[in-house]
């Protein structure tokens, strides 16, 4: 798996965005997909996961009913839908491959294998 982000960009307060997540690798299908993100001075943080079925979603609470992801196994890719941005909503956004089948263990950063290099998004207000 070789996890590669991108879509990240300025965007104002209100605004959306869509990321992608491709896997040169092209094994994607085979795993369970997330995205995470990072702001600086802080951790990183859970924000979408679906397993390689597509059967579920997971979402963080403060992106709930805002961010939609989704994936296309066909063309090994996953992409998070953002909407409604918020200025803390800015942070470096990461995707995220792993192994686990599903369930709330994908909301957890330890669970993923891959990682790929980060889009930065930067909401202004």
């Amino acid at each position: 798996v070789q996890l590669q982000a991108s879509g990240g960009g300025l965007v104002q307060a209100g605004g959306s965005l869509r990321l992608s997540c491709a896997d040169s690798g092209r094994t994607f299908s085979r795993y369970a997909t997330g995205w995470f993100r990072q702001a600086p001075g802080k951790e990183r943080e859970f924000v979408a996961a679906m397993p390689w079925s597509g059967s579920s979603t997971y979402y963080a609470d403060g992106v709930k009913g805002r961010f939609t992801i989704s994936r296309d196994n066909a063309k090994n890719m996953v992409y998070l839908q953002m909407n409604s941005l918020k200025p803390e909503d800015t942070a470096v956004y990461y995707c995220a491959a792993s192994s686990t089948w599903g369930g709330a263990a994908l909301m957890r950063r330890p669970n993923y294998d891959y990682w790929g290099q980060g889009t930065q998004v930067t909401v202004s207000s």
